[in-house]
C-alpha cells in the first residue's frame, strides 16, 4: 500500500513554517491524470508508465467507466500514490459518508467542492485521506467567471477559498500556480498546494486549460504538487516525456 506523502526516509528535514510538502520527494511531485476511457487502458498507460510516474490522479471519466475501486486498490497493491479526484459536491452528510468510503484504502488526496459545511464535513470524515478544497477551475477565465456571477477578482476568490479551506480543516488546495505567490504570501504555509494546468512546453491554442504555467514555474511560485496529463498521456512514447518532466522538477527544486 502506498505511504503517505512525507514518509520517505531519504526526505530532506523541512524548515521551520514549511509547507508540509518540503519533505516529499522530488519525483513524487508529478501528479499524472489518469484521464483514459477504461480501467483497461489505465492498466496498461500505468505499466507502460512504469517508474517514470509515482502519483496518479483518477477522476470522473474512469469513475464513470466502471471497475474504479478496483483499479484503485491495483495502483494502491504496486505502492503508487492515489488522487481520487471526484470534487465531491453534495449535502454535508453526503459529502462525508462519500469521503469516509475511502479510507484505508491507500488514497493521499481528495478533493471536495462548496461551502464552508461540505469542506468541514469532508475534513471531519477524512481519516487518513488529507483532503483538497478546489479553488477556481484553472479551465476558467474572468469572462467565464463573469457568466457564473463571480465579480471579483480571480485572485481575492481563490484567496477567500483557501482561507476558508483551511478554516474548515482541509489539508490544501487545488490552486493556478498563477494564484500560489500570492496564496503563500496570504496563507499559512501548512496549506498543500495542488497546481493543475502545467504544461511542460508551450500550451496548445486547442487545450481547454486557460490560466497555465510551465513546470519551473509553478514549482518556483511555490507548487508543492503538479498535475499533468495530456502532455505525458498524448506524447509518442508516455514514459520519455513522463521522465522528462521529472527532470525538469529535479532541475527547478535543486
Amino acid at each position: 500500500m502506498a505511504q503517505p506523502p512525507g514518509s520517505s526516509p531519504s526526505s530532506a528535514t523541512p524548515a521551520p513554517g514549511a509547507s508540509p510538502a518540503a519533505r516529499v520527494p522530488a519525483r513524487e511531485r508529478l501528479i499524472f491524470a489518469l484521464d483514459v476511457a477504461d480501467a483497461a487502458q489505465a492498466r496498461a498507460l500505468v505499466e507502460r508508465l512504469g517508474e517514470a510516474v509515482q502519483f496518479y490522479k483518477i477522476g470522473l471519466e474512469l469513475f464513470m467507466a466502471g471497475g474504479y475501486f478496483e483499479l484503485l486498490d491495483w495502483l494502491a497493491a504496486r505502492g503508487k500514490h492515489i488522487f481520487v479526484d471526484l470534487k465531491f459536491f453534495d449535502i454535508p452528510a453526503t459529502v462525508a459518508a462519500a469521503v469516509r468510503q475511502l479510507r484505508g484504502r491507500g488514497v493521499t488526496f481528495t478533493t471536495v467542492h462548496g461551502n464552508q459545511a461540505i469542506m468541514q464535513a469532508a475534513a471531519q470524515a477524512k481519516g487518513d485521506v488529507k483532503v483538497l478544497a478546489v479553488t477556481v477551475l484553472t479551465s476558467l477565465d474572468r469572462g467565464d467567471l463573469d457568466d457564473l456571477g463571480f465579480q471579483c477578482d480571480v485572485q481575492q476568490l481563490v484567496l477567500s477559498r483557501a482561507r476558508r479551506a483551511l478554516e474548515a480543516g482541509c489539508d490544501g488546495v487545488v490552486s493556478s500556480a498563477l494564484e500560489v505567490a500570492a496564496l503563500r504570501a496570504a496563507i499559512d504555509r501548512r496549506l498543500l498546494v495542488v497546481t493543475p494546468g502545467v504544461r511542460p512546453v508551450e500550451n496548445r491554442a486547442s487545450d481547454d486549460q486557460k490560466r497555465v504555467v510551465s513546470v519551473t514555474q509553478a514549482l518556483q511560485l511555490g507548487a508543492d504538487y503538479l498535475v499533468v496529463g495530456r502532455p505525458i498521456r498524448d506524447a509518442a512514447d508516455p514514459r520519455a516525456a513522463a521522465e522528462d518532466i521529472q527532470r525538469q522538477i529535479a532541475a527547478a527544486l535543486a
